[in-house]
């Protein structure tokens, strides 16, 4: 088996992985903010 070397590992995956979970978690707290703006406007 080869010595590992540190930053030689291909990570396009983790990243483009990351970067979907990141733009979910931006459209979920912005869809709820949005919600509770709405709420707050028409006193629900």
């Amino acid at each position: 088996m080869s010595e590992h070397e540190h930053g030689k590992m291909d990570i396009t995956e983790q990243e483009k992985t990351f970067a979907g979970f990141m733009k979910m978690w931006v459209w979920i707290f912005g869809i709820s903010a949005a919600i509770l703006i709405f709420l707050a406007i028409f006193n629900s």
